[in-house]
């Protein structure tokens, strides 16, 4: 059996709220490697939100969620998911839980902020029985073709410890491609003995990545496979374990591991400022939420500095640095 995990990030660019790197990993049966799992899983998920007919939809996160349309299917996609790995743990209920759940480190940090403290009261309010049904067809179809849902995760940056990391190395590209290397060595260093392939969505127009490989694994040995405008691929030996990764233009739309990785970073990073909005919004109701990106983000800065001016905010943490 292969592990087959797509790795893919949300909140890259803002000036507000975290940056969320996350994996999502199935075990394959070798022979089904290059299969399209959304064809093979057709009964239980969807690429399109048109005649999802009850399926769930794995998609780019950006065809998932719009803040028109809401979180509704990243939410009810990511809880589906978790269902099925673990049927024997209740399933999260609040915001802070599912931070327990998917990037411990992050929530004991977040706990930390005074704007970020209501997690433990901000319910996910999903349907539970419309989870359980997903979750039953998922688990069902993924036997019938011998694939597991094998690891969710996430590494999840809030704002202070993101300008940590970014003043650090003083180059913010660096700190995402460090995260992404930590999930893969998270997920192989666990006990399966692989072998394992990394699919990335390809960072920005870079090419080659085989330097910053070697940088992040000095002690693996390591492969260039190709290196071209559509997919960079290398392998990587490391404590005997086989690993693939390959950096692949558009992995969103073209790799469902991608996707699923790219809906679940997506609703971390929008639960975790759905938290923050609240808490502004309940200390002044005419400011108007934001999502953070950088033109809204300094709209709502400005807004914070005319309607709370004695309001005493710690900018290391609440900020995000170039």
């Amino acid at each position: 059996m292969v592990i087959l995990a797509g790795i893919d990030e949300a909140g890259y660019g803002p000036l507000l709220g975290p940056l969320v790197v996350s994996v999502a990993a199935i075990q394959v049966p070798p022979d089904l490697l290059r299969a399209d799992l959304w064809d093979l899983l057709e009964p239980a998920v969807a690429k399109q939100k048109k005649h999802l007919r009850g399926r769930l939809l794995v998609t780019d996160s950006k065809k998932a969620y719009t803040p028109a349309s809401g979180i509704g299917h990243l939410r009810r996609t990511v809880l589906s998911c978790l269902a099925v790995m673990d049927s024997h743990t209740p399933p999260p209920k609040t915001a802070a839980d599912l931070l327990r759940c998917l990037c411990p480190d992050a929530a004991e940090r977040l706990a930390a902020y005074p704007w970020h403290r209501n997690l433990p009261d901000l319910p996910l309010a999903e349907d539970p029985r419309a989870v359980d049904v997903a979750a039953a067809v998922l688990r069902n179809t993924l036997a019938a073709h011998n694939i597991r849902l094998h690891t969710l995760a996430a590494r999840c940056l809030d704002v202070g410890y993101y300008n940590h990391h970014v003043q650090a190395v003083r180059n913010k590209s660096r700190v995402l491609f460090s995260q992404l290397c930590g999930l893969i060595a998270d997920l192989t260093a666990a006990d399966h003995p692989g072998p394992f392939q990394f699919i990335v969505d390809r960072q920005g127009g870079r090419v080659a990545y085989d330097r910053e490989l070697m940088r992040m694994f000095p002690r693996a040995e390591l492969t260039v496979i190709r290196q071209d405008a559509k997919t960079s691929s290398y392998e990587l030996r490391r404590n005997n374990k086989h690993i693939r990764i390959h950096f692949a233009a558009g992995a969103d739309l073209r790799f469902l591991p991608v996707a699923l990785a790219s809906m679940l970073s997506k609703y971390i990073r929008e639960i975790i400022m759905q938290s923050q909005n609240a808490y502004f919004l309940d200390l002044c109701t005419t400011l108007k939420p934001t999502a953070g990106y950088w033109q809204d983000g300094q709209r709502f800065v400005r807004d914070l500095t005319e309607k709370l001016p004695d309001l005493n905010i710690d900018k290391q943490k609440f900020i995000r640095c170039l």
